[in-house]
């Protein structure tokens, strides 16, 4: 375009809070092809998180599918907490609140201001967001209440400096006036200062009179012009003095000072003096800090005595530029004067230039035309005048050169056209160096690549790696990355991570660690033990992507690191369950001697292994001590006749690990000259009394589980032989028959009947049944049932079978042969 044309569009937003504010829309096209427009809106201060700002899409007239296309995003290295951009709608919204005091303080009017950048081409576009105030701050008083002694010779129209209100809002919601109650004696009123405040005096109106009120309370009101309207309140406590007829007097209304910006703290600003004509109490003049501006307070103290102004924080220019001080001179007598100070912050070259880049591209085609735009770069330095004029330079000898947009925004362009085979890469390092003296200065490097052809294997940054991982971790655990590097471009430099297949100690490395194939972090597969496995090797191929591909390999040691997992062990002395084991100390041991040396040992390594004894108890403490490193257990004193024969130690064993584990033994010494002594004196042990308590309780529980077993054996065996005893009784006195029992589907010896076998019955009887002995009838084939085998279930009886059914009057054992084997029953 030759020349610029400009379109104004002015519309209504109303927000989320149910305020209206406008947005003004400057939208302008510029000769440059970088920047295409710029846009204002207005929105209110405590809007909440995701509320609309504008669309910026309809108000640039880009599409959401440029939005997405040219990965729009916000530039804005000062307000990017504040403002989100929306691609899928093309809108700006609120990111976080924005609170207009924290953000601008009293400057108005409180804009944010940041660029829109889109590439692909390579675009950006300005926008302004001005951020109105609302009343959300109500007039605050630096103190809560203030003390003036006044003469009750004051006369009408005396005026007492008051304390200013601060309100950290502006415009009509800032600090509109004051009120005073009552209003008896004293009325306020405001004075306009040059710089827009308003100085606040308390007028006497009628005199005081100290013998009707030697007290008087006030309550002054600021009352902001908001809506809805906020106050704030400050007591006056008056005492009434009796006549001091001369006020302090500055030297001077108005003092001027500079200070260097970040000048130490304590360094004097300026000395304010004030006389008083009076004399005594009523000339005794004391200083104080009267009123002071937000952006100035805990910076600037005033010494009460000597009106000398000192430096209490750290100023910077940057942030302010002049600071305004009243300071109150008062009397004893309860006069006062004020003047001001007016203290101007002398800039220093403290900020280096502050270099953004907005974008950049990292690979270009070697068939790029010149004046292609590769990088866009912002600058900005803090300071003003000289401090703050920068000049930006470049190495030489590259096809690159710096062009100016804008103020303050350039842009990397190629100067000539690119050859890969004379460089692959490019480092461009932009110097940028203001003004001032001493000179500062900043820099940054960009890396550009030129595409080209699959020629460069992946080269890893080392050699070989070496990695320590703590024993005991979490599988999964990352242990550390390997990195390999593609001189390649695009598919060809894209490495991908293989771990190659091998062994430690006959079991796949595979199963110890795995490698991401994309970022080549290893992590552990299992958690390891230092005390199985110090350390193992194995190697990991990178590989790139290009056809065909190419690869190399690198070695990977694994070293574990000891981690304090075992506790120490103790070796001597040995603790046995149930013996007691002792050590015999002569009563004419010396002091020195050893008594014994408690042995432990710990299987981790390093400082976790490093062992130290302490004694934790003794019977005397002032007998025995333990060598701290090698566990000896010596006498501290000469062993005496007093001395208990009944010694135990308690001996903790720690190691020094973080966090620390212990053991603890038991030593149990003697203090004998011969063993008769130390066996009738450690019969009674605690321990061994104990271990004898446990075992008569076991045997007496023993002995009354047996016993009770025993008895209810006995009354089971005594019932069993009463009921067998009662029913022999029963037998003995009935007149039942006796039925033999046949087993069924047995026949003769010939097999021709149902019965397969020949039963012989021997039939004996006793003479009582409650004896043992036994008489036997006839013989046997006199006795012998043999069934008919022409019949089925039919017996023959035989010709004694009536005599033994006549002796049934007495109980009869029959006895049954089966092919030589003998069944009896009891009858």
């Amino acid at each position: 375009m030759s020349g610029q044309k400009m379109l104004m569009v002015y519309t209504g937003i109303t927000t989320e809070r149910t305020m209206r504010g406008q947005v003004l829309l400057f939208l302008s096209v510029l000769s440059l092809s970088s920047v295409l427009g710029q846009v204002s809106y207005s929105i209110p201060e405590e809007m909440p998180k995701g509320s609309l700002v504008g669309n910026m899409g309809k108000d640039f007239g880009l599409d959401v599918k440029r939005l997405k296309s040219g990965k729009a995003r916000i530039f804005a290295p000062d307000s990017e907490e504040y403002i989100e951009l929306s691609n899928e709608r093309g809108v700006l919204l609120i990111k976080n609140r924005i609170d207009r005091e924290a953000l601008c303080g009293q400057t108005t009017p409180c804009a944010l201001h940041f660029q829109i950048i889109l590439e692909n081409p390579m675009e950006f576009y300005s926008v302004t967001i001005e951020i109105t105030d609302v009343n959300d701050n109500p007039p605050s008083f630096e103190k809560n209440n203030v003390r003036f002694k006044i003469s009750e010779s004051a006369v009408s129209g005396s005026k007492f400096i008051l304390d200013r209100a601060v309100d950290p809002d502006v415009g009509s919601n800032g600090l509109q006036t004051y009120r005073l109650e009552p209003t008896d004696n004293f009325i306020v009123k405001l004075h306009d200062q040059a710089d827009g405040t308003k100085n606040v005096e308390m007028v006497l109106e009628k005199p005081l009179d100290r013998e009707k009120h030697e007290h008087l309370s006030l309550v002054l009101t600021a009352v902001d012009g908001g809506e809805p309207q906020m106050t704030g309140t400050m007591q006056i406590l008056i005492t009434v003095l009796d006549v001091n007829d001369n006020a302090p007097v500055f030297t001077q209304p108005v003092y001027k000072a500079s200070i260097k910006e970040n000048a130490p703290v304590g360094t004097v600003v300026v000395t304010v003096t004030a006389t008083d004509a009076d004399h005594g109490s009523n000339g005794r003049i004391t200083y104080s800090i009267s009123s002071i501006l937000d952006h100035a307070r805990g910076l600037f103290e005033v010494n009460d005595e000597s009106g000398e102004i000192r430096l209490k924080g750290n100023v910077d220019y940057e942030k302010a530029r002049i600071f305004q001080i009243n300071v109150r001179a008062s009397d004893d007598g309860g006069l006062v004067d004020s003047c001001k100070v007016m203290i101007d912050v002398t800039d220093m070259n403290d900020n280096k230039p502050d270099i953004h880049v907005m974008s950049k591209s990292n690979v270009i085609s070697e068939d790029a035309k010149p004046d292609t735009v590769v990088t866009m770069i912002n600058i900005k330095d803090a300071d003003s005048g000289e401090n703050g004029k920068v000049e930006c330079t470049m190495n030489k000898n590259i096809p690159f050169v710096m062009k100016s947009t804008t103020n303050d925004f350039y842009s990397l362009v190629t100067d000539s056209e690119l050859d890969r085979e004379r460089a692959s890469e490019y480092n461009i390092t932009v110097t940028c160096s203001d003004e001032g003296v001493p000179s500062l200065s900043s820099s940054v490097t960009l890396t550009l690549q030129i595409s080209d052809v699959n020629d460069n294997a992946p080269v890893f940054e080392r050699s070989s790696y070496e990695a320590y991982i703590v024993e005991n971790n979490t599988p999964g655990l990352s242990v550390f990355t390997v990195k390999a590097r593609d001189a390649d471009w695009n598919q060809n430099a894209r490495v991908s991570y293989i771990l190659e297949d091998s062994s430690v100690n006959g079991v796949p490395v595979s199963s110890y660690v795995s490698v991401s194939a994309d970022s080549g972090v290893i992590h552990a597969v299992r958690s390891f033990d230092y005390e199985q496995i110090k350390d193992f090797h194995f190697r990991v191929k990178a590989q790139d992507g290009g056809s065909p591909p190419l690869s190399s390999n690198v070695t990977v040691k694994i070293l574990i690191q000891d981690q304090n997992d075992n506790p120490p062990q103790v070796l001597y002395p040995v603790q046995t369950g149930g013996s007691l084991v002792a050590e015999m100390v002569p009563r004419s041991a010396d002091v020195g001697y050893l008594v014994t040396k408690v042995v432990a040992v710990d299987v981790d390594s390093g400082q976790n292994a490093w062992l130290s004894y302490k004694l934790q108890k003794a019977t005397d403490r002032a007998l025995f001590e333990v060598g701290l490193q090698n566990g000896e257990i010596r006498t501290i004193r000469q062993v005496t006749d007093k001395d208990a024969v009944k010694q135990r130690l308690t001996v903790i064993v720690e190691d020094n690990g973080q966090p620390s584990r212990s053991a603890t033994v038991v030593v149990n010494v003697a203090v004998a000259d011969s063993f008769p002594e130390v066996l009738s004196e450690f019969t009674d042990f605690p321990h061994d009394k104990e271990y004898n308590d446990n075992l008569t309780f076991y045997l007496v529980l023993a002995l009354a589980v047996v016993s009770f077993l025993f008895i209810t054996c006995l009354v089971v065996i005594i019932s069993v032989k009463i009921y067998r005893w009662r029913q022999s009784r029963i037998l003995y006195h009935s007149s039942l028959p006796v039925i033999p029992y046949y087993p069924p589907r047995y026949s003769d010896t010939l097999g021709t009947g149902t019965l397969q076998h020949v039963y012989n019955y021997e039939v004996c009887r006793t003479t009582d049944s409650r004896k043992s002995d036994c008489k036997f009838g006839r013989a046997g084939s006199q006795n012998v049932l043999i069934m008919d085998p022409s019949s089925t279930g039919t017996m023959q009886r035989l010709q004694s079978e009536k005599s033994i059914l006549d002796e049934l009057d007495s109980p009869l054992e029959v006895r049954i042969y089966s092919r030589g084997k003998t069944q009896s029953l009891h009858i």
